[in-house]
């Protein structure tokens, strides 16, 4: 699955939030999961992937994850509640 997308991932269901693009959503999906990437979303234990838009290109997908990041908690928990209202982890479907 090669192809531009933004993301979301939570700690927990309300819990932190942790937004993200890539160009291969599954391959980003696990690293967090396993922890394998360093910083924020390890730190707080972002694992669960509840939200991902795909997009044209790479170019659109970081101007939509810039909207994101400079959007309230409210609109992000609005974007995870219309997508993934049971905030399953859309992980395995991907896989």
């Amino acid at each position: 699955m090669k192809q531009s997308c933004v993301y979301i991932m939570a700690s927990k269901r309300n819990g932190t939030l942790y937004t993200g693009v890539t160009a291969n959503l599954p391959k980003r999906a696990f690293e967090h999961r396993e922890g394998l990437m360093k910083g924020f979303s390890k730190k707080y234990g972002c694992k669960i992937l509840v939200w991902y838009q795909v997009h044209e290109s790479m170019i659109e997908a970081i101007t939509r994850e810039k909207q994101i990041k400079a959007g309230s908690p409210a609109k992000k928990l609005a974007l995870i509640e219309a997508l993934n209202p049971e905030w399953k982890d859309l992980y395995e479907s991907l896989i």
